[in-house]
């Protein structure tokens, strides 16, 4: 892929303030005029090709929110900003272009997990935030880019800071969200492509076997951390586990309904609150997460 470097330059602030000293238009005019200039030069300077974006960068995309990218706008982030980067991996494998959809699988995997070093906690992150990433073309692959980059951005509207918060939580705050961020990467990450759970029946219980090994390690985890709260939590989920089990190994579609049934409503998100509030942690279930769980 081609790098194309800033179209704008200081020459258009000078073409605009030699034209307005002549007295071609009114003082107020000449100042929002400057002020106009002064912005779009200052937002030139802060351009930035996609392939040197550095983790904790903030940026604004410069178009829509898909599609090929060359440029970003790069902010401080106490500014209003669409996206800051949050991890970054290189693909290692050689040879030709797997293709969009390979590439695309493969970033769906790493992302959340090179996100959530940066962001552990993701019920803290401002609303409309969510996951996406840059990732090599067909043509950036052919000279060697093998680079995924990965943020949280916006589609609508801005946020303010810098969302690292890896270093402000205790050890047992980050024990818990690792467990729970595991257990729901699960979930989703395995989610048949089908509703017909009949048809697919095997990889709804491919499913529900790496949801109960989340499970289950997450519940021993939760073993270590003091709280009524918490305890609570951890007999609920052990029961979550025993359920995903049950589904796993299913023998029929009417069996694993059975028990997905209650596996799934037994990780309701809700449920996590109380443990969350006593660890100090976020207690706003994400739209998303809540409107799952409510139909």
């Amino acid at each position: 892929m081609a790098v194309r470097p800033p179209y704008r330059s200081l020459r258009g602030l000078s073409a605009v303030v030699a034209v307005l000293a002549a007295g071609a238009v009114g003082c107020s005019d000449v100042s929002e005029a400057v002020d106009s200039a002064k912005d779009g030069a200052k937002k030139a300077a802060r351009q930035r090709s996609v392939f040197s974006l550095d983790v904790g960068d903030c940026y604004n995309p410069n178009g829509k929110a898909e599609g090929e990218a060359y440029l970003v706008e790069i902010v401080p982030c106490d500014e209003a900003h669409q996206g800051q980067v949050v991890g970054e991996f290189a693909i290692r494998q050689g040879g030709k272009f797997p293709g969009e959809d390979a590439v695309t699988t493969i970033a769906d995997t790493r992302c959340p997990a090179e996100a959530q070093k940066f962001a552990p906690d993701t019920w803290a992150l401002p609303q409309g935030v969510g996951l996406s990433y840059y990732t090599p073309t067909a043509e950036s692959w052919a000279t060697n880019d093998r680079l995924v980059t990965c943020t949280y951005s916006t589609e609508k509207g801005t946020f303010k800071g810098s969302l690292d918060t890896a270093e402000s939580f205790e050890p047992d705050q980050l024990t818990f969200l690792n467990g729970s961020n595991a257990v729901y990467e699960a979930l989703w990450a395995h989610q048949p492509v089908t509703d017909d759970v009949e048809a697919a029946l095997k990889d709804y219980k491919a499913q529900a076997k790496a949801v109960a090994e989340a499970l289950g390690t997450h519940v021993e985890e939760l073993d270590g951390i003091e709280g009524t709260e918490v305890g609570t939590l951890r007999t609920t989920l052990a029961k979550a586990a025993d359920q995903w089990e049950k589904a796993a190994n299913a023998p029929d579609a009417d069996t694993f309904y059975l028990a997905y049934d209650q596996a799934f409503t037994l990780i309701d998100p809700n449920k996590t609150v109380p443990a969350r509030k006593e660890l100090g942690l976020a207690t706003t279930v994400p739209a998303e997460d809540a409107e799952v769980w409510a139909s």
